[in-house]
């Protein structure tokens, strides 16, 4: 039997709605279960007010990454916008490598995270659970482009359908969540608006993920057409779930017992419906597992878009012959989440990924803008970002970052 061709580029395989679904599998996670007490220990019910703030601020960065991935709809985007942008190959490198580390670090620290979820349905210990996790997911993680997001757009349904369901609880059985919307609006007191600038940097971490969407680019049809609508839809949906979940979680938890819970969410959840905390636990993994699967996903088409432009060996950019995916990438990035998730402590490591994150975002909208004044004409087909909103989001990245180093 003839062994089957292997494939020179990636292939253009995935919709509108494979790229919704991915961009909020890697943006919708754990974080809003934990964001939850945080938020409303900080803010109270001015907590809501603090996650439009972030959204806000992220729609700059949004808008940018949008021009950017139109402009080369190719993987490793982060790389070749700063290497186009500043004649600097090294500089591309240094931050494709930058990308490829923080998703390293956030999948790592997710999966160490899942197994205390995992162990109330299977009895085995962390380590073990973790190694089965990983190279579970990392076998999802090399099949087909489309299989493996249709397979974690499966788990971002049940993801996303938990998060209805205390939606949907809340509006039917809590007038309250009507009636006390007044509560939400801050007074003219600077202590409580300093609060709630100190909540939305927190609340900026659980929006970070929509912007790996550019490192699927290349995988996308009509990228000039689909990858902003993906963008923006992802950042949309996700804002209006924050929003109302962390509302009608104030709303039915006063804020200092959500504050003191560890499990916030689960909390509301057990209120609202009278289920067993089980049931969220069960949800919870079903999040864990689309997190690291997506990020693993991510990663490689980094490797494979650096190793493409010859800044990585050759061997990255070799896809499967029936799959069409970077294996090589797959596997190392899996090998690397699973050294990291069993032999380091990774309690510090997720604020460094958060920080490493509106790094890059910071050095993504001062790209565009480079790319901007050195090159006026606007290719045609591609999504214009003005630049007020380039510098608006240079400007809240660089004032987000210093506010997280001095948290």
């Amino acid at each position: 039997m003839t062994p089957a061709p292997e494939p020179k580029a990636l292939l253009r395989s995935l919709s509108l709605t494979h790229a919704v679904l991915y961009g909020l599998g890697v943006t919708i996670g754990a974080g809003i279960y934990v964001l939850v007490g945080v938020a409303a220990g900080r803010s109270g019910m001015n907590a809501p007010v603090a996650f439009l703030i972030a959204a806000l601020a992220m729609g700059f960065t949004a808008a940018a990454f949008a021009e950017l991935g139109t402009r080369m709809p190719i993987s490793a985007g982060e790389a070749a916008y700063v290497e186009t942008a500043f004649d600097r190959k090294w500089l591309g490198l240094i931050v494709g490598l930058l990308v490829v580390v923080n998703a390293v670090i956030t999948a790592a620290t997710i999966s160490s995270g899942s197994a205390g979820y995992i162990a109330v349905f299977v009895p085995l210990p962390d380590v073990w659970i973790i190694i089965g996790v990983v190279v579970a997911m990392g076998a999802v993680a090399c099949m087909g482009t489309a299989q493996s997001i249709a397979f974690a757009g499966v788990m971002t349904l049940i993801e996303i359908g938990g998060l209805l369901l205390i939606v949907g609880a809340g509006l039917i059985s809590e007038d309250a969540v009507l009636t006390r919307l007044p509560e939400m609006m801050p007074t003219g007191d600077p202590a409580s608006w300093m609060a709630i600038g100190g909540t939305a940097v927190i609340a900026v971490f659980a929006f970070v993920g929509f912007e790996h969407l550019v490192n699927i680019a290349e995988e996308i049809k009509e990228p000039s057409r689909t990858l902003p609508r993906a963008l923006f839809l992802t950042l949309g949906i996700t804002t209006v779930l924050y929003v109302l979940v962390m509302w009608i979680s104030v709303v039915v938890v006063p804020p200092l017992e959500l504050a003191a819970s560890t499990a916030p969410l689960a909390t509301v959840f057990m209120r609202l419906t009278g289920l067993p905390l089980v049931t969220m636990s069960a949800i919870a993994v079903v999040a864990t597992l689309n997190g690291i699967v997506v990020n693993m996903i991510m990663i490689a088409r980094v490797l494979y878009g650096l190793s493409a432009r010859g800044s990585l060996p050759e061997a990255f950019a070799r896809l499967g012959a029936r799959t069409g995916v970077p294996l090589l990438g797959t596997v190392v990035g899996a090998g690397a989440i699973l050294v990291l998730a069993v032999a380091i402590p990774l309690g510090g490591l997720a604020d460094i990924a958060a920080r490493g994150t509106l790094l890059i975002f910071t050095i993504m909208n001062a790209a565009l803008i480079r790319i901007k004044m050195r090159n006026r004409s606007v290719p045609a087909g591609i999504f214009v970002c003005p630049m007020w909103a380039a510098v608006g989001g240079l400007t809240s990245s660089i004032a987000l970052l210093f506010f997280a180093i001095g948290a």
